[in-house]
């Protein structure tokens, strides 16, 4: 059982929130909900949880002056928000796991499955996140954060050559060398990455066009990185290369 505390000022939400965990997910123990943040903070020191849904906009104390008030207790986050989709963007590079209102009950058990499967929340990934809430300009960000077996690893974009599947997982190809198992799928990826200089050239392949040094034509199409890594090209996603750089 995984002992988990609900805060959230709206009465309605914390109770469809734990009825739904009650119903779908009941290996997990709702120990505590509050609709107090002050309350919440309280609870998260006396039950020490595993896990916290925290809504953020509350009146009293936000979502993030509820987490500087209980640093030291470790335990994974999931926040409960109503925010728009440049915000939720914002979420995803911070490998922030979140939970948009009103709730879906699948994307809240799959919520809970990721929460199984990761490690706990680090401060890091909390400042990496109100950095980007808190952009007035909306940009996206040029760093992103990886959660991978040992913790959340921060790379810039632009230090990253390529991303390959490995089933669930995403092998991630730095310049410097350093290798990193994302546990996101190259899906997941391509979807946080694609609107900056990546393109998804292949079903295992996702690459930063800026790392090409020359693309390779004939019957295996192939990409030449700055490593001299040689990337394939599927015959379907040829075109978009091809139109990504105005090539002839």
């Amino acid at each position: 059982m995984l002992r988990a505390v609900i805060i959230d000022d709206e009465p309605n939400a914390v109770g469809l929130l734990s009825l739904r965990l009650t119903q779908n997910c009941p290996h997990i123990d709702v120990v505590a909900t509050c609709t107090n943040s002050q309350k919440g903070v309280q609870a998260i020191l006396d039950h020490r949880p595993e896990l916290v849904f925290l809504d953020i906009e509350m009146p009293q104390m936000n979502g993030f002056e509820v987490l500087e008030a209980v640093a030291g207790v470790p335990f994974s986050l999931v926040f409960v928000t109503a925010y728009d989709k440049f915000a939720l963007k914002a979420f995803r590079y911070s490998a922030v796991d979140y939970l948009l209102k009103p709730i879906d009950t699948q994307e809240l058990i799959q919520a809970v499955q990721r929460v199984e499967k990761s490690q706990k929340t680090v401060p890091e990934q909390i400042e990496h996140l109100k950095g980007q809430l808190s952009s007035q300009a909306k940009n996206l960000p040029d760093r992103i954060a990886l959660p991978y077996q040992n913790g959340v690893a921060f790379v810039h974009l632009k230090d990253i050559l390529y991303c390959e599947s490995d089933d669930n997982y995403t092998k991630f190809y730095l310049a410097d060398g350093q290798p990193y198992l994302a546990t996101k799928s190259l899906r997941d990826i391509q979807e946080l990455l694609e609107e900056r200089d990546f393109l998804r050239v292949h079903r295992q392949y996702l690459i930063n066009l800026n790392h090409i040094k020359k693309f390779v034509k004939g019957e295996g199409n192939y990409l030449v990185m700055s490593n001299m890594q040689a990337i394939p090209v599927s015959r379907t996603q040829k075109d978009r290369l091809m139109e990504r750089f105005g090539w002839l």
